[in-house]
This record gives C-alpha cells, sequence and structure tokens, in this order.
C-alpha cells in the first residue's frame, strides 16, 4: 500500500533525533539586527580579505513563521542595485525576482527588477546547459512547488551583492527574471526566491564554482517569538555544543538527515525507524511550514498529541 503522506504544523520541540535533543543554532544577538544598504559607489570599494581565503557574507533574516508564513533576507541586483526581499528557500534550487516585463506576477512589497535600468544586465543566450525558449535564442526556467505555485520566464545575468557585512565584491550572477507566477508565489508579500539547493540557478553554488565561498551556508531563526534571524554564506565555526546530523547527497538531490524517532511529551512514539526510509529520507525544507510524515508515523503522532492535551 503506497505511502499516504499527510501534513501537520511543524513541532520542532517535540521531534528527537536518536534521543538527542537538537541544537538548532546559538543566536548571536548582533546577527538578528536589520542590516541598512548603502549603495557602493563603485565595486571597487567594497573591502577585499586579504589573506586570500573564500569569503563569506553575513545578513538578516527578516519575517516570522507565524504571520508571514517564511523568513526572507535581502539581495541587490544590478547596476546601480536594486533591492529584493526573497523567500530563503532550501529546498528549491531557483533564485528568481519578478521581472519589469511581468504580465502575470503579483504586487510585493518592492517594485519589480527593471533590466533596462541595468548597465550591467544581459540575457542568457541558448546554451547546451539550459532549456530554451521555442526559437531557441534565449535560457528560460521554469518551476512548479508542492503547495501549486509556480514561477516561469527567462534568465537574466547581473551583478548580485548581499548588503554591508558581506566580505566579498558583487558577483556576477544568473538568476531567474520572472515572467509569470501564481498561486502563494504571486500573492505573497516577498519579491520572490533565494534557492539554496544545488542547480545552476543556485546562487550558492554559483559562489562555490567561482570559489567566493567556501561550501557551505548557515541558517539561525530567531524562534516563533521573535522571527528574523541571521543567514552566513559560506564558512562558520560550529556552535559549542551543535549535534550533528549527516545528509546523504547521493541519495537525495534535497538536504535530507536520518530522522530515527519521533518524541511527544518526552516519551518515544512506538515507531520501526525503517518507516522514515522512503523516498528521499527526511527533508529539511526552510520554505515550507509543515511536517509531511509517513501514514504510519502521522496517525502514532496524532494520537500521541490528542492524548497529551486530553490529560494535561
Amino acid at each position: 500500500m503506497a505511502q499516504l503522506r499527510l501534513l501537520v504544523y511543524l513541532l520542532l520541540l517535540l521531534i528527537n533525533f536518536d534521543s538527542y535533543e537538537v541544537v538548532l543554532c546559538v543566536k548571536p544577538t548582533t546577527m538578528i539586527l536589520p542590516l541598512y544598504h548603502t549603495p557602493p559607489k563603485n565595486y571597487s570599494s567594497h573591502r577585499y580579505l586579504q589573506s586570500g581565503r573564500p569569503s563569506s557574507a553575513r545578513m538578516a533574516l527578516h519575517d516570522d513563521l507565524m504571520i508571514n508564513g517564511y523568513y526572507t533576507t535581502r539581495l541587490w541586483i544590478g547596476t546601480p542595485p536594486q533591492m529584493f526581499a526573497l523567500i530563503v528557500d532550501t529546498g528549491s534550487s531557483v533564485t528568481y525576482v519578478p521581472c519589469s516585463t511581468c504580465k502575470t506576477c503579483g504586487r510585493h512589497q518592492d517594485p519589480r527588477f527593471r533590466p533596462e535600468l541595468s548597465v550591467t544586465y544581459h540575457q542568457v543566450k541558448c546554451n547546451v546547459g539550459c532549456t530554451c525558449d521555442s526559437k531557441k535564442e534565449t535560457c528560460i526556467y521554469g518551476r512548479e512547488y508542492a503547495e501549486m505555485s509556480s514561477s516561469s520566464g527567462v534568465v537574466g545575468e547581473d551583478f548580485v551583492s548581499f548588503g554591508n557585512l558581506s566580505e566579498f565584491v558583487p558577483q556576477r550572477a544568473v538568476f531567474g527574471c520572472a515572467n509569470s507566477e501564481t498561486g502563494d508565489l504571486y500573492s505573497q508579500q516577498a519579491d520572490g526566491i533565494m534557492g539554496l539547493l544545488r542547480g545552476y540557478l543556485s546562487i550558492v553554488d554559483q559562489l562555490v564554482e567561482k570559489k567566493v565561498i567556501k561550501d557551505s551556508f548557515s541558517l539561525c531563526y530567531g524562534g516563533m517569538d521573535i522571527g528574523g534571524g541571521a543567514m552566513v554564506l559560506g564558512d562558520l565555526s560550529s556552535p559549542t555544543g551543535m549535534v550533528f546530523a549527516n545528509s546523504d547527497p547521493y541519495r537525495s538531490p534535497y538536504y535530507n538527515i536520518e530522522l530515527k524517532a519521533l518524541h511527544v511529551a518526552g516519551k518515544e512514539l512506538p515507531l520501526n525507524p525503517t518507516v522514515f526510509d522512503g523516498n528521499h529520507g527526511t527533508v529539511m525544507d526552510s520554505g515550507t511550514t509543515y511536517a509531511y510524515l509517513p501514514e504510519a508515523a502521522f496517525l502514532a503522532f496524532k494520537s500521541a498529541v490528542r492524548f497529551y492535551w486530553k490529560n494535561s
């Protein structure tokens, strides 16, 4: 019998991996303050690291799960820079912003990207590494998401930057310039998505390939009551007390972990660990507020939560 995938709101405090308490992050207060970007007069005014080692970009996270349902960060694109609020999404490989030419994009918190105002922008021509339009002239992209929303458009290239705490100069990168949005992507306040999954439209992968940053990134959430947080692209020392969970890139294209047990109110549910072994394992997706469980795990979880509230 095929597993019925059901959803519940993500209750991180009830989930325990291999009987260890998961430490998500140590919240450095200096990193959750809002950042303000002052556009440089020229790109050469940005500082370089003298040691020659890969740099990093540190930026604030904004918004929260309770009101917005997502976390965003800021990305600047073009010359002169245009600012966008993008959802930080570890479940997507696409970074995109709505284009000024889009006729079916929603009204978001910032103006759409205007390629004609950037002296360094150009569309990516059709090549063997991308999907081409019907005329075989321009690279295009299209993505559909689990909540039935979608984004599609052309692939552009321009300079991108991350704000005042970035240790490297703006870099050329390819990204999606949307000509169509549907569903939640159309109606949300955020301008677009910053995809952190691997792929040629992933900003992180492009920076790693250019050896600008090391092959890592970090997310630290402010929590339900605070919101916001911080993100680092590149190397960062592990917080003291952090519990490591391995992600197997050969098992799945997504960031996955081996989930071994569920605990409700400190008690482990009577589940065979193999119930979590199907498909991609347990995927860590920063772009959704839901947890999807196999049917057996969901039923046991629901029963335990009901019992706890009934008897507490």
